[in-house]
């Protein structure tokens, strides 16, 4: 058995280092965002399908919403049942979501508008000043500027950094 005394612990709590779990929370407060803004979308092309409602934007696509920037490959756009209101965005190829020092980037990610949920998926990499934190899922919640790491999520601490 190992014995962990104090100064050990202490020399451990202060040596940078990886941390693996399976879920870590986050605060979000540069990417609390107010979900009633409008919704702009550049893209290099657009396919619209009047059947199921969605509209497709295609190649270099920019969402921004106020300060929010969400850029991708593709993006899906799911209207509400009454065809005026964007009920969600889903995006894909290369997603990276910006605001104010935080960054993360995903295979995928679907905001949900109402809500102000966004799910990242896939090789998920959280960039927040000089710390990062990656794992398999984030689920952010705009609204509250919070969020939850999931999927053998892993960190680096650097002592003294912002």
């Amino acid at each position: 058995m190992f014995r962990f005394t104090p100064a050990l612990i202490l020399l451990l709590a202060l040596v940078p280092g990886v941390v693996a779990a399976q879920q870590a929370k986050i605060a979000f407060g540069g990417l609390k965002q107010d979900t009633s803004l409008p919704v702009e979308v550049e893209a290099d092309s657009l396919a619209v399908n009047q059947a199921d409602g969605t509209a497709t934007f295609s190649g270099n696509v920019l969402v921004g919403q106020g300060e929010l920037r969400l850029s991708a490959g593709t993006v899906r756009v799911e209207y509400a049942t009454d065809g005026k209101r964007i009920a969600r965005l889903h995006a894909s190829g290369g997603v990276t979501l910006a605001n104010a020092g935080n960054a993360a980037e995903a295979r995928e990610a679907v905001y949900t508008i109402d809500s102000g949920n966004v799910v990242m998926t896939g090789n998920v990499l959280l960039t927040q000043g000089s710390s990062a934190i990656s794992g398999q899922k984030l689920i952010i919640d705009l609204k509250a500027g919070t969020g939850v790491m999931e999927g053998r999520v892993s960190t680096v601490f650097v002592p003294g950094g912002n």
